[in-house]
């Protein structure tokens, strides 16, 4: 009975050493066949180091040291005032005439008094000239008369050459050149609307 013993865990031994032989040869169907051999290349560089295979990084790769930027004083890459930010880019793309303009010609009412400003809007400003549109005629001709002395405050406060004219026009009426007996350069209907 004995005998029997043996040879049953003789047996039961020699079973488990043929399937760990099995398993050794046979491929694992976890793993994925690398075709590339980089797996394998990988493990016996592992081998002959002496543990695991370890890539040394080059000194192309590493990060280069700024030494003005030491992360406790402020830079450019901290976070930025929204006004300051607003500010740079009005300036880089050159809009910082045309914002002042635009922002005196907001205070209408105190570059020509609030009667005249009453009367009229400004509507534009290109190239050099700012355009007025007047409620009547009688207000345009108003305007018109005190043009100069507005070009001279607008340079006073804008600088020098940022207005050139000012176009002021009168309120939008209908022409009244039409037809088969108008007359070509004629006088028309005189200050109809004012």
């Amino acid at each position: 009975m004995a005998d029997a013993q043996d040879r049953s865990v003789e047996e039961s031994d020699n079973r488990r050493h043929a399937a760990d032989i099995e398993e050794s040869v046979t491929p694992r169907r976890e793993e994925e066949h690398d075709p590339t051999g980089l797996g394998l290349a990988r493990a016996i560089a592992g081998s002959v180091a002496g543990g695991k295979y370890r890539r040394r990084r080059s000194k192309q790769h590493q990060r280069p040291v700024d030494p003005q930027s030491t992360g406790a004083h402020p830079d450019d890459r901290d976070p930025q005032l929204l006004g300051s930010a607003l500010d740079r880019l009005v300036e880089s793309q050159g809009w910082s005439k045309q914002i002042s303009v635009r922002l005196l010609l907001g205070r209408w009412p105190v570059l020509v008094g609030p009667v005249n400003a009453a009367h009229s809007t400004p509507i534009g400003y290109q190239d050099t000239v700012v355009t007025v549109q007047a409620e009547s005629t009688v207000w345009a001709t108003s305007l018109r008369a005190m043009a100069p002395q507005l070009v001279a405050k607008l340079n006073e406060l804008l600088g020098d050459g940022t207005v050139t004219r000012v176009e002021i026009i009168g309120p939008d009426v209908p022409s009244w050149k039409k037809g088969r007996r108008s007359v070509r350069d004629g006088r028309g209907p005189r200050d109809t609307y004012g």
